[in-house]
């Protein structure tokens, strides 16, 4: 079903591509390239917000919709992780633990959407928004301005990797919880 939430759902699928190529204009650290890919990825973090409050707000939850959401956020953070990595900007280590983290998460998600979705918790919207600012400010040339701005992206990733380490424990041990409930009441 085609409407609004969707339809910004997709725009952030066809965001990822675009951010990518201007990530990796050049030799991936030209300065002007750097700050078109972080207004991409500015924007695309927006519909992410934008989307899930429509849906919910006016009654636009679909099928899709709880299907392509998840996948359009892990591919923008996964894109922006692997990006970051593969151009020496970010450790190997801290994209493989947010990312299997998240394909984690989803995976959990999907497996258990026939007894209702999990919804996103108070930790998981913090950690979300801390992965999307400390990815922001390591997309954008901040270092060759001021190097104490890599000292404030670097504390920003340390929080956002805890919060990511922390949320996927606390849904891997509400799922489990759950499931002993569903088990027991039948």
């Amino acid at each position: 079903m085609a409407n609004l939430a969707n339809a910004l759902t997709g725009v952030r699928l066809l965001l990822v591509p675009v951010f990518l190529i201007l990530l990796f204009v050049g030799d991936g650290h030209e300065t002007s390239w750097r700050i078109g890919a972080f207004a991409v990825f500015a924007v695309a973090v927006i519909t992410d917000r934008f989307d899930g409050a429509l849906a919910r707000s006016y009654g636009m939850v679909t099928e899709f919709g709880t299907l392509a959401d998840p996948i359009a956020d892990k591919a923008l953070i996964g894109a922006a992780l692997i990006g970051l990595s593969l151009l020496g900007d970010l450790p190997w280590w801290v994209t493989a633990v947010i990312l299997v983290r998240e394909i984690g998460i989803t995976a959990l998600r999907f497996a258990v959407l026939r007894h209702g979705v999990i919804p996103a918790s108070r930790g998981g919207k913090l950690k979300t928004l801390a992965q999307a600012v400390a990815i922001g400010l390591f997309v954008l040339p901040l270092a060759n301005w001021a190097p104490v701005w890599s000292t404030v992206a670097w504390g920003i990733m340390a929080v956002a990797v805890v919060l990511t380490v922390f949320t996927g424990v606390d849904y891997v041990v509400s799922a489990v919880r759950d499931s002993r409930g569903r088990s027991a009441g039948h």
